[in-house]
């Protein structure tokens, strides 16, 4: 009887421990994610990360990367800290696996080994080709004792991008329109002077240009361009302007358009054989046109783009939805106009994650149910 009742009590204060442990590693790989979030915009195509170190249950130095090229969040958080002496009696989180090659900085896993540090706590195992696993194992090696899989799922959604890159061979594709209550995105235009209308409320129009700041790409077809002559750039944020994605099969585009101004890197997928490319903007040849999408999206693949905006028209924004070739959908839905017009796509197989209110507009976001050739 005795024998039994002491493991009992031995088997709840064992699950008492881990659970503290759990809740302590899943406080600190918060903090990481969150100040990884503060790269967003600034990295890519590396990935958001951040790094906090902890000595005797209190943070010592923490950091995240901050911009592409510079030090990794791991560098930053090491170099943060006061007193160098207490690493070798610290844990170190990081929300994804320390890097164990030479790019255009030296291995984050050498600088942890060369420091001490005697353990390291991570979310993600990082899959792209330069490290999958050889981070980990290079500390493991060492003899640093190393905790995988904390707050996984949290950490993988913030880089939901660089993993669709790497895993799917793609970039991450976001659609994303205005709409009326009633289903409409824009008014039947009689004539080319007629302007596009304006649907969504100025606040909503500032999210969706912090958001053009945040991605790698921004993509709109012919008629969009011919209609609109936008100008494709995040001018009611700071930040980061979208490289520019155009269609022009037939070359219809006049020269003197935003598109061609310079002001932004600029791709243009046309029919036409060494077409002239120009200040900052590219001509990139299409060969086959029953198979756009998957060529457009290789050419982006090739260039590292690892995230786009498909901003329209109906018709491009369709194309992606009907092959279920897109992870995340933008919908900002106005309440107050109503009009007969252009319909807005039909999007189906949709799982709605977030409403958020903006005044007299409500942007909904969706996630992709379906699975596609390239989607799997």
């Amino acid at each position: 009887m005795y024998v039994i009742v002491l493991f009992i009590l031995l088997n709840i204060k064992w699950s008492f421990g881990n659970t503290n442990i759990t809740k302590m590693h899943e406080k600190y790989m918060l903090r990481c994610i969150d100040l990884a979030k503060s790269g967003k915009g600034f990295v890519a195509p590396n990935p958001m990360v951040g790094s906090v170190i902890v000595y005797n249950d209190k943070i010592i130095g923490e950091g995240w990367h901050r911009k592409y090229g510079t030090a990794h969040a791991e560098v930053n958080a090491i170099n943060s800290v006061v007193d160098k002496s207490l690493l070798k009696e610290s844990t170190m989180y990081v929300n994804l696996e320390p890097c164990s090659h030479f790019g255009k900085t030296p291995p984050c896993a050498d600088l942890i080994i060369e420091t001490q540090i005697p353990h390291v706590v991570i979310a993600n195992i990082d899959t792209s080709p330069n490290v999958s696993g050889n981070g980990i194992a290079k500390l493991r090696n060492a003899g640093i004792d190393v905790i995988t899989g904390v707050m996984e799922k949290e950490a993988a959604e913030l880089n939901c991008r660089f993993f669709t890159y790497h895993e799917k061979q793609r970039p991450y594709i976001i659609l994303q329109w205005a709409q009326t209550a009633d289903g409409f995105i824009d008014k039947f235009r009689l004539t080319s002077e007629q302007r596009p209308e304006i649907i969504s409320n100025r606040l909503s129009r500032t999210i969706s240009h912090k958001g053009r700041t945040e991605e790698a790409a921004i993509f709109v077809g012919t008629g969009t361009v011919l209609a609109d002559n936008p100008m494709l750039t995040a001018r009611f944020w700071y930040g980061c302007n979208p490289v520019r994605l155009v269609i022009d099969r037939q070359g219809k585009i006049p020269t003197d358009f935003e598109i061609f101004n310079g002001d932004v890197q600029t791709f243009i997928f046309t029919e036409h054989k060494n077409k002239d490319s120009g200040n900052n903007f590219a001509h990139i040849f299409i060969d086959n046109w029953n198979d756009i999408l998957e060529q457009v999206l290789n050419c982006l693949f090739c260039q590292k783009i690892q995230s786009v905006i498909i901003e329209g028209g109906a018709k491009l924004l369709q194309s992606f939805i009907d092959v279920g070739l897109w992870d995340e959908t933008r919908i900002f839905i106005n309440n107050r106009f109503l009009f007969d017009g252009v319909k807005a796509p039909r999007l189906f197989n949709a799982q709605q994650i977030s409403t958020e209110q903006l005044y007299d507009d409500n942007l909904m976001v969706f996630k992709n149910c379906s699975f596609s050739k390239m989607n799997p």
